[in-house]
């Protein structure tokens, strides 16, 4: 799967039913190849946009419960959301 076939599915919360967004970047291990998370966008914030930052919440790969053929749904706490 590649990261434009990822970038059209929406990340679902299990825990809480709230969706996330769409995929707007993965995390992956140089070494291995492997990866690591996906970032979703995080909150929006005025000021972010306008020093043309991206902020988003890193969902580590053990949080991911199933990748579907239109969504993945993710298990993530509140408080996980809360640190990003």
């Amino acid at each position: 799967m590649s990261l434009s076939e990822l970038r059209t599915k929406d990340v679902i919360n299990t825990l809480d039913g709230k969706r996330l967004g769409k995929v707007m970047d993965i995390e992956f291990n140089p070494v291995s190849g492997c990866v690591e998370a996906l970032v979703v966008p995080g909150e929006f914030k005025v000021t972010n946009v306008l020093k043309g930052e991206k902020t988003g919440v890193v969902i580590p790969w053990q949080h991911i419960c199933k990748i579907g053929e239109n969504v993945i749904l993710v298990q993530l706490e509140c408080a996980d959301l809360a640190d990003e």
